[in-house]
């Protein structure tokens, strides 16, 4: 048997996500059976399942990439560049998310997995916020952490608003948000 390259490897693997990516928003996360994937993918279900062990680890592997995007977009950008990312995002993409809100809902097991996940990020982001706070760009009467909960639970808003169709007017909501976690 030949050798795979790296590159050969992560080369499939971004297809595989990008494949199902497509899937997961055409038909759901229920609706996007194996024959789909391997439809939209372009590859059997041997070669698919030879790089995630089930369609859940797939899912998976695509929200921690885009969580992952996120807060290095936080980091590099800062919010405003989320809020504007979140608005322009496809809502069909964004409803699948709340396949995985459910199943963080339901399962206590994901959900400690799923909070767990990516601890040197989520260092990365508190420390920034700190940061902010002490050049007192963010107000400093609350802890960083109920901060990132109040912008965590901004982008979420977000995700529902696209997802049921509705405009986001992402300069008036940046106003507001920035006014809100500005020192007093």
């Amino acid at each position: 048997m030949p050798k795979v390259s790296d590159q050969h490897r992560a080369d499939r693997r971004r297809q595989i996500l990008d494949g199902a990516r497509a899937a997961f928003a055409r038909h759901g996360y229920e609706g996007a059976t194996v024959s789909r994937l391997e439809a939209e993918i372009g590859l059997s279900r041997g070669a698919i399942f030879s790089y995630f062990p089930s369609k859940w680890a797939i899912f998976y592997a695509l929200a921690q990439d885009d969580q992952e995007r996120v807060f290095q977009l936080i980091l590099d950008q800062g919010f405003g560049a989320v809020i504007r990312l979140m608005a322009e995002e496809s809502p069909d993409w964004l409803g699948v998310y709340f396949e995985l809100i459910r199943k963080l809902r339901t399962d206590l097991d994901l959900r400690d997995e799923w909070s767990n996940r990516t601890p040197e990020l989520n260092q990365r982001v508190t420390e920034r916020f700190r940061q902010l706070q002490e050049r007192g760009e963010f107000r400093r009467d609350l802890p960083v952490d109920a901060i990132g909960e109040f912008l965590g639970l901004i982008i979420d808003g977000v995700a529902v608003h696209v997802t049921a169709g509705y405009p986001v007017d992402t300069d008036s909501l940046l106003k507001l948000v920035s006014a809100a976690i500005a020192p007093q």
